[in-house]
């Protein structure tokens, strides 16, 4: 399947949740399949932390660059682009092609770096719903996404309900734990106090902040695997014997090592402050007293919720949370709760058990 990436530019301010706003933006995305003549089986899908608008296919000019849930989105696949017209798109804030801290502020003629606001994920989804307003669509299938794209599925269905029949919501929470924040933070502080970072003016230096932005992924990589997968794919394997010093000597440490020098080549640090912020921020419950049940009552969607037993960043147990509160509210709710060694990044493998769920899903949205 080829790829298009397109970008849609909006001229009208956009109000952030931070009192600041955005008086013009452009969002990246692709789409995939055909919608139909009454433009009801359009699925947005949200991305996670570090992923884009190019959700599934290759481009033309780069056979090698898949889509990150290509596994899941395609024709005949769970997310069958045979029946549903699929949407990825790039969020704010991002530097994957949507207005973010690399992009040209308009007020200055210089990148926005340092000086881009913060965004939360209800922002995402308001300027969510002006692309899909612009495509033409009332109202989506569904909308869907894992981990962070998870967190945005669910803020679609109470903020937006009239306007999704369908949330699948996998290997996300409600809000994140104390010891995530933490996690969060460390890789913050690992950017922040890179030598090479100049309080996020780095560009105007023409330096990158590559050693905190390896570390900080270093630290993310950690908690997206589960204790187990690690041991069976790395244990305490040695690449050549000990070298009594601090260099890579562990399979493990030589495998985190690479992971950090990759992402630091390809992402931006000021995109990485803000969106893991912005996962900080999220809590639909606070405006409720704490009441998850509260905060997710406008919803009209039907669920499926989708957990996996090793996920220990986002465990069973928060997913749980969220069908509570749904089932208080006597909200329609399917959970699965998948057994799967991978940890976190299981949304994004090749579970059978787990596609099998979205697929029957889908089936029955499709339907």
């Amino acid at each position: 399947m080829i790829a298009i990436p397109q970008s849609a530019h909006f001229a009208e301010p956009l109000p952030l949740a931070s009192g600041a706003s955005l008086r013009a933006y452009d969002l990246a995305y692709e789409t995939y399949g055909a919608l139909n003549a009454a433009k009801s089986n359009a699925i947005l899908i949200c991305h996670a932390l570090n992923a884009s608008h190019h959700v599934a296919g290759v481009y033309e000019n780069e056979p090698d660059n898949l889509g990150w849930w290509d596994n899941m989105v395609g024709p005949g696949k769970p997310v069958d682009t045979d029946k549903f017209f699929v949407i990825g798109v790039n969020n704010l804030g991002s530097c994957f092609g949507s207005t973010g801290p690399l992009s040209i502020n308009p007020d200055s003629g210089t990148p926005y770096g340092a000086d881009f606001p913060l965004v939360t994920v209800e922002d995402w989804v308001d300027s969510h719903l002006r692309l899909v307003e612009r495509l033409g669509i009332d109202k989506l299938a569904a909308v869907m996404g894992g981990s962070l794209g998870g967190m945005q599925a669910m803020c679609w269905s109470y903020r937006y309900p009239a306007r999704l029949a369908n949330a699948l919501v996998i290997a996300a929470a409600p809000n994140l734990s104390a010891q995530n924040i933490a996690f969060n933070e460390v890789a913050r502080q690992a950017i922040m106090s890179d030598p090479a970072f100049h309080g996020g003016a780095f560009a105007s230096h023409h330096v990158k902040p590559r050693d905190g932005l390896t570390v900080a992924r270093m630290i993310g990589h950690i908690t997206y695997i589960s204790d187990d997968q690690m041991e069976s794919k790395f244990g305490r394997g040695l690449r050549e014997g000990k070298n009594f010093s601090f260099a890579p000597e562990f399979q493990i440490e030589s495998y985190l090592r690479y992971q950090g020098e990759k992402f630091s080549e390809y992402y931006d640090a000021n995109t990485y402050l803000r969106v893991t912020k912005a996962l900080d921020y999220y809590d639909p419950a606070l405006d409720h007293g704490g009441d998850l049940a509260k905060a997710l009552a406008p919803a009209t969607a039907r669920f499926l919720v989708i957990s996996f037993t090793t996920d220990w960043r986002f465990s069973p147990a928060r997913s749980r949370e969220i069908v509570k509160a749904l089932l208080h509210n006597k909200k329609n709710v399917t959970y699965a709760e998948v057994d799967a060694p991978h940890g976190h990044d299981a949304f994004l493998l090749d579970d059978p058990r787990y596609l099998g769920v979205v697929r029957a899903f889908l089936s029955r949205v499709a339907a």
